[in-house]
């Protein structure tokens, strides 16, 4: 049988998305003849091996270095055999019958060049980039500045993502989005590959007008749905993607567009760079500081009221030098600042706990100081405590009401237990129960959904069919779908009929670690990649070692204190000894039988992230993941926590 499709996917660090996609691909391709390429630009999370072990029918191309998209692609499409070529995103998932329907469009509609298809998200909303139009100068312009937002249904306005185009219904559309771009082989010769001047982004969009200039057309195809879980590699907000993506617009405005507009289209676009540069600076410099300083200057408030107080009450008015309040409550100020930092409270979201937890040891940090300074120096031990306890309570205060009023909810995170529903049959449905279990998500568990109409067994909460019902009585907040029981088209019907609910969705593959959700290093089997900051970039080095030289200079300050708590008082002095030296870190890897992946190298740690854990040890493929996950998303918080959460460890 001559080859109908070859689908190509590059992956780079976010193996769980290409466990899940590759799972619903080769679900989707059962009568037909179908390849399946996987191009790997030099992951460091185990991708590579777990194509070779779960998915051998898939031809694997390992590279020793990012090439970006379009290079990857073109590797594949040189060997590529099918008559239609699909360019397909890892982080997607596509239903059972998807290329039965894009094979049979394309056959029954000569002129069609390439064909992108209905897309959403994780919790089930549609993605406008499902079909958009080419971005002249006055389009580009249009969206940049927020017109398009502003008249969505208007074709002057509206032309970016076609915004007044029925979703629903096929349309002609000019651009076909790089996650899901199927091309014909034979207009692909005649358009050439993917221009490789392109790193990441704008490719779809030359490619796509290429297309449209060779004479054929491209096409938004609704009739099938897919999950993109879109960019989850990429942060969207960062000055580096605003910078790689006008810079991919301008390449593209120079190849294809004349002199003079290309001209205008590049003033308007670094002018669009320079906005965006500066929104995004400013955002960010107030996302880091505003909290901290919103601190200080409330702590500081806070000696401003007590201190005249404390006098009244134990001496009398202007007892306190004016240094005090000048100089020595804005070094407390530090000190409680910089131990909540240490401790995780400005995370986003953070926990209360982290920020009373930072407020405990800044006080610890300071009393210590205060002993040992010179005596004009010390002023009251009684202010530092009622300062502590103001702190406490005030820090406390206004994160609460600012969530309340929804001014910043991120400022603190107040999300009660998770009510979760597994949807599957019997023993896979245990088995992810089981999963979830072994995670550090607050969960509670609210029952089985049956997948099978006939399945009336006392164990389950209601089926698929039910859903609505099912939700609203039992107050659910997650469904988790084991993949291995439920179609893709299923578990999509299902996204969207709960669209307008607040409900967040999970998929369980078979035979995996993993569940596709949130991502975060606490829990180990609930993964969703967001950013790859691999430990092994200088910065990250330069961060680490600077954090062990901090923390060891903390714990001497607090040695007396600490000491009292641990067993074994010389192996502690002895690893912070070694740790300032270099021959040792705070935090390493976990010590695991086996490892299969490659990881960089690091030295050895005294503690590791499953001291995160508690006394509950995890075992050796969590242990692993665990590992994985702190060399790809390093970050010195992560490094802190551990070192909070497992300080009676340091004696280790």
């Amino acid at each position: 049988m001559k080859m109908q499709l070859s689908v190509i996917i590059v992956n780079y660090n976010v193996k769980h998305f290409l466990e899940q996609c590759l799972y619903s691909v080769l679900k989707a391709s059962k009568n037909f003849s179908i390849e399946f390429f996987v191009v790997d630009n030099n992951s460091v999370d185990g991708s590579t091996q777990l194509v070779r072990e779960k998915f051998p029918q898939v031809i694997l191309i390992e590279n020793t270095k990012n090439l970006g998209f379009s290079k990857a692609n073109n590797q594949a499409i040189k060997n590529a055999k099918g008559k239609y070529i699909l360019l397909l995103n890892p982080d997607t998932v596509v239903e059972e019958d998807t290329f039965e329907k894009i094979i049979s469009f394309m056959d029954s509609h000569p002129d069609a060049g390439g064909l992108g298809v209905k897309m959403i998200d994780g919790k089930g909303n549609f993605l406008p980039e499902s079909k958009r139009g080419l971005p002249t100068p006055w389009v580009a312009f249009y969206k940049m500045f927020g017109l398009s937002k502003i008249f969505p249904g208007s074709k002057k306005f509206g032309k970016y993502h076609l915004t007044y185009l029925n979703k629903n219904e096929i349309s002609e559309i000019e651009v076909v989005s790089g996650a899901f771009f199927l091309v014909r082989r034979s207009v692909l010769e005649i358009t050439g590959p993917l221009d490789e001047s392109f790193f990441m982004y704008g490719e779809d969009i030359d490619l796509s007008y290429r297309i449209t200039k060779a004479g054929y057309k491209n096409y938004y195809f609704p009739e099938t749905t897919i999950i993109h879980y879109k960019g989850e590699s990429t942060k969207k907000g960062s000055l580096n993607y605003v910078k790689v993506f006008y810079m991919a617009m301008i390449i593209f405005v120079n190849k294809h567009f004349s002199r003079g507009r290309a001209k205008l289209f590049s003033l308007i676009i670094h002018m669009a760079i320079w906005f965006h540069a500066m929104l995004t600076v400013a955002k960010r410099i107030i996302n880091c500081f505003f909290l901290p300083v919103l601190d200080g200057l409330i702590i500081f408030g806070g000696f401003l009221i007590l201190t005249p107080l404390w006098e009244q009450i134990r001496y009398e008015p202007g007892y306190y030098p004016s240094e005090f309040i000048h100089f020595i409550v804005p070094v407390y100020i530090i000190f409680w600042i910089t131990a909540i930092f240490f401790s995780g409270g400005y995370k986003k979201p953070a926990s209360l706990s982290s920020v009373e937890r930072g407020i405990l040891w800044g006080t610890v940090a300071i009393l210590l100081a205060y002993s040992l300074v010179d005596e004009n120096l010390r002023f009251s031990r009684a202010l530092i405590i009622l300062g502590s306890l103001w702190a406490a309570l005030s820090l406390a205060a206004y994160r609460l009401l600012f969530h309340w009023l929804k001014w910043n909810t991120r400022a603190v995170n107040l999300k009660q237990t998770k009510k979760i529903a597994i949807a599957g049959r019997p023993a896979e449905a245990e088995r992810v129960k089981k999963l979830l279990q072994h995670t550090q998500i607050k969960s509670e568990f609210a029952g089985f959904i049956a997948v099978d109409k006939d399945d009336n067994s006392t164990q389950y909460i209601g089926s698929l069919g039910q859903i609505n019902e099912i939700v609203r009585i039992n107050r659910i907040d997650e469904i988790i779908f084991c993949a291995d029981n439920i179609s893709s088209s299923d578990i999509i019907k299902v996204m969207l009929d709960l669209t307008s609910l607040d409900i967040d969705f999970k998929i369980a593959p078979p035979e995996s670690i993993s569940i596709i959700g949130s991502n975060s290093i606490h829990t180990a089997g609930d993964l969703y990649v967001i950013h790859i900051n691999a430990i092994t970039k200088p910065a990250n080095m330069r961060k680490k070692r600077l954090f062990d030289m901090g923390a060891s200079f903390i714990l001497i300050l607090i040695c007396p204190v600490i000491i009292l708590f641990l067993n074994n008082k010389n192996k502690f002095l002895k690893n912070i000894f070694s740790v300032i030296t270099g021959k040792n870190s705070w935090v390493g890897y976990v010590k695991t039988e086996t490892d299969f992946t490659k990881l960089p190298d690091l030295k050895p740690g005294i503690l590791t992230p499953a001291d995160m854990f508690g006394k509950n040890s995890p075992d050796t493929d969590m242990s692993i993941r665990l590992n994985i996950l702190y060399a790809r998303d390093y970050s010195v918080l992560t490094d802190a926590e551990i070192l909070i959460k497992g300080w009676r460890n340091t004696d280790r």
